[in-house]
């Protein structure tokens, strides 16, 4: 049976299709006959041909807004998609401008993919910033109460700071093929700058054409000039959970788009690493990604993010006060050229081992005996109405559990009580200068959390059981390849907050060019004179003086990961009741 032009306008309707033009600022509508066996594709062009503009329109596409989706499979039909003479359709280009305000508290405004999922388009922003493992970033859409302080000194400002905008909008974020084979290869020798030392980051070498290039890398590599007290009481601080619930509610979705979760076009999102597992951490290679760790670190501590005592509040303003002083000079040379065979004279020295079969330094992790830890600790059960008397026992740490005896020859009968520490909480209970070395369990049993305090003798003590307990309460064992370096760095956090002599603290106080309230958040600041403040700084900072700029990076991170708080995310959780 042959159909009538009749008939095949009947099985046929309208469409309007709205068009998204880059260079008028209104919208206009195209209608268009259109059939259900139409494929997407071929919507697209009978719409390009009656628009009739000589222009590119490669990265243009359908979005669907009564859906909230964008129609990318081209070969599939209307009427597979769904989509009906009622359908609100927008042709607008997939990749859009977007405000991105990273760590640093440095704004860059480049082009992103609106269409592709948000773990995709963080790629493309990494791989554009030169920033490794991109997996650790996720995008944060901050709430109303993130600008609310800034809002009430001047409302007509939406920025939390005034700062200057770092433009990409040349940024190649399209998902093409890479530049050169081996993105973050390692073999590739890195590129050092001539005036300072420091490393161009290698993918710059890959990405030539970025406009980061153009800009230096040392604006996303090198640590913003500290901010003013009162630019620093103006950002929005948490007072409380719900407070640091309400920040974690706006991580974006990484399985969905921009476009999906409502973002808007140069709309402003936090770039933030959102896993607290950073893997590889090079010097050489992660010049930008150590340094936007360090500044997101920093601001956690400035603002309260994370708790911390005062003690460990002063070791980080050194730290601080340390980075920022190394960073406005001339004088960083952190890097040589010594540096480039460090990785090669390490393969060199595995392999002379491993044919010799002696013993090295840097042993092989591959351990098949578990290690064990037998000391005499001290030992308190907090209870009611008794004081604080800690009592010597023999202690056994073994897999990931605690035993005690009454004395060591005791050791081979049953102890007086075995302890789990698999998902207890382990808190540190130390004061240096009072020689205190204190670990405090809360271990989680049937009725409540069991509260046990355990005092070491020494820090090198202090530091093996430290770490023990920590892995222990992961379900870790000290045969795992972390329990070396997490005890070396809680020996390297003990011997920052070890107090030297003050003989020098005098003369540098009178050449102190910054405001010590800029390194401490504004509730500690409160606690002291400004003098006052200025030497305890840099009484601490005579343990961290001799640090290169990098090193002092990755010890304020070792620092920040060795606070108990570490790693605790807060959510707002609703539950439902159904009776």
């Amino acid at each position: 049976m042959m159909l009538s032009s009749s008939d095949f306008e009947s099985a046929s309707w309208e469409l309007v299709v709205r068009v998204d033009h880059p260079n008028e600022e209104e919208q206009k509508d195209v209608t268009l006959r259109v059939s259900g066996d139409l494929h997407v594709g071929g919507l697209m062009l009978k719409l390009v041909e009656q628009i009739n503009i000589s222009q590119d329109w490669s990265d243009f596409a359908l979005w669907w807004e009564q859906k909230h989706c964008w129609l990318l499979k081209t070969h599939w039909t209307l009427d597979k998609c769904g989509v009906q003479a009622d359908a609100k359709l927008l042709f607008t280009p997939q990749h859009k401008m977007l405000r991105l305000r990273l760590p640093n508290v440095k704004t860059v405004r480049l082009r992103v993919s609106f269409s592709a999922v948000v773990f995709k388009a963080v790629s493309d922003i990494c791989k554009i910033l030169n920033i490794r493992r991109s997996e650790e970033l996720s995008l944060l859409k901050p709430s109303g109460d993130y600008f609310k302080k800034k809002k009430k000194k001047d409302k007509s400002n939406k920025e939390p700071i005034i700062e200057d905008i770092l433009n990409l909008e040349g940024s190649p974020t399209t998902s093409g093929p890479p530049v050169s084979p081996g993105l973050y290869s390692k073999t590739m020798t890195p590129t050092y700058d001539p005036i300072n030392g420091t490393p161009a980051s290698s993918t710059m070498t890959w990405f030539s054409d970025s406009p980061l290039t153009e800009q230096n890398c040392s604006i996303l590599a090198f640590s913003q000039p500290p901010q003013s007290p009162e630019a620093l009481a103006d950002m929005y601080q948490p007072r409380s959970l719900v407070d640091k619930a309400k920040l974690n509610a706006g991580w974006l979705d990484s399985s969905r788009s921009l476009m999906e979760q409502g973002i808007q076009d140069d709309e402003q999102l936090l770039l933030r690493f959102k896993y607290y597992t950073f893997f590889d951490l090079n010097p050489k290679y992660d010049a930008v990604r150590i340094n936007q760790l360090y500044e997101q670190a920093r601001w956690a501590i400035l603002l309260e993010e994370i708790d911390c005592t005062e003690e460990e509040m002063l070791i980080f303003a050194a730290l601080q006060y340390h980075i920022s002083k190394l960073s406005l000079s001339a004088e960083t040379q952190d890097f040589t050229n010594e540096s480039e065979v460090d990785e090669v004279e390490a393969a060199l020295s595995n392999l002379e081992v491993t044919l010799e079969g002696g013993k090295a330094d840097n042993a092989l992790e591959d351990i098949t005996d578990i290690p064990k830890l037998a000391d005499n600790l001290k030992l308190f059960r907090p209870k009611k109405l008794i004081l604080k008397a800690f009592k010597q026992y023999w202690f056994i740490f073994k897999d990931t559990s605690i035993a005690y005896f009454k004395n060591k020859e005791l050791e081979q009968g049953e102890p007086v009580e075995k302890l789990n520490l698999r998902g207890c909480e382990v808190v540190p209970d130390v004061n240096v200068a009072g020689r205190k070395f204190g670990i405090k369990l809360l271990i989680p049993v049937a009725d409540g959390m069991n509260e046990v305090y355990l005092r070491c003798d020494h820090e090198n003590q202090y530091a093996q059981w430290m770490a023990a307990c920590i892995l222990a309460s992961k379900g870790k064992t000290m045969a795992d390849s972390s329990y070396q370096p997490e005890v070396l760095n809680i020996l390297s956090f003990l011997r920052m907050k070890n107090r030297n002599s003050a003989s020098q603290v005098a003369s540098s106080l009178e050449t102190m060019d910054m405001n010590p309230e800029c390194f401490v958040s504004p509730r500690c600041a409160k606690k002291h004179k400004s003098k006052q403040l200025a030497a305890r700084i840099l009484e601490a900072h005579q343990n961290v003086a001799q640090m290169p700029l990098v090193e002092a990076k990755l010890r304020f991170i070792q620092a920040w990961q060795s606070l108990p708080e570490f790693g605790l995310t807060y959510y707002l959780v609703r539950f439902y009741l159904f009776i």
